[in-house]
């Protein structure tokens, strides 16, 4: 009698097993997940140079890539620091990319750097080299400082906004004070 019992539950398992369910949901393209070595949330990290600290780096998620020496990085926020190490400025962008050896941060996608006196910079992209204490782009970038604001196309200079070179300008408005004679 066990037997039949036996037969008759290995049959009922086959025809469970041929029926078709729902499958499991696919992306319909590769993400960048899919590819990174290592995928970090609520990144903090410190930006060095010769054990100086020049800032510090946030970043709500950070795809590792390159044998942990490159990091795509989402919701970037930025401080950088004088040289006396006191915290001058903030640069905050939808996306970044952060170079290990090179010690470059890149802000991709409403990149925008606001300094403790007021200056406020606002760029599609920008470059920031840890070694030369450096911001560059080479598009479109708003300057407002206290009276003025600037704008042109391609600019380079330090974190704090207090010396750079424009690149191509393109206007300029604001007030000017011309001395009684």
């Amino acid at each position: 009698m066990r037997h039949p019992v036996i037969l008759v539950l290995c049959a009922v398992a086959a025809i469970a097993c041929t029926q078709k369910g729902s499958a499991p949901p696919v992306a319909a393209r590769a993400t960048i997940a899919d590819s990174a070595e290592q995928v970090l949330f609520n990144v903090h990290t410190l930006l060095t140079v010769k054990g100086v600290q020049r800032g510090e780096l946030f970043a709500d998620t950070a795809y590792v890539f390159d044998e942990n020496s490159r990091f795509e990085l989402r919701k970037v926020r930025a401080t950088f620091n004088k040289t006396s190490g006191e915290k001058d400025g903030v640069l905050s962008s939808d996306r970044g990319r952060y170079n290990l050896h090179q010690q470059v941060l890149e802000g991709f996608g409403n990149v925008v750097i606001v300094t403790n006196d007021g200056r406020r910079l606002t760029t599609p992209q920008l470059k920031y080299v840890q070694g030369l204490n450096e911001v560059s782009s080479d598009t479109t970038f708003t300057l407002i400082r206290p009276g003025q604001t600037l704008s042109g196309v391609g600019f380079r200079g330090d974190p704090q906004l207090t010396r750079y070179t424009i690149l191509r300008s393109g206007s300029s408005r604001g007030s000017l004070l011309i001395p009684p004679q």
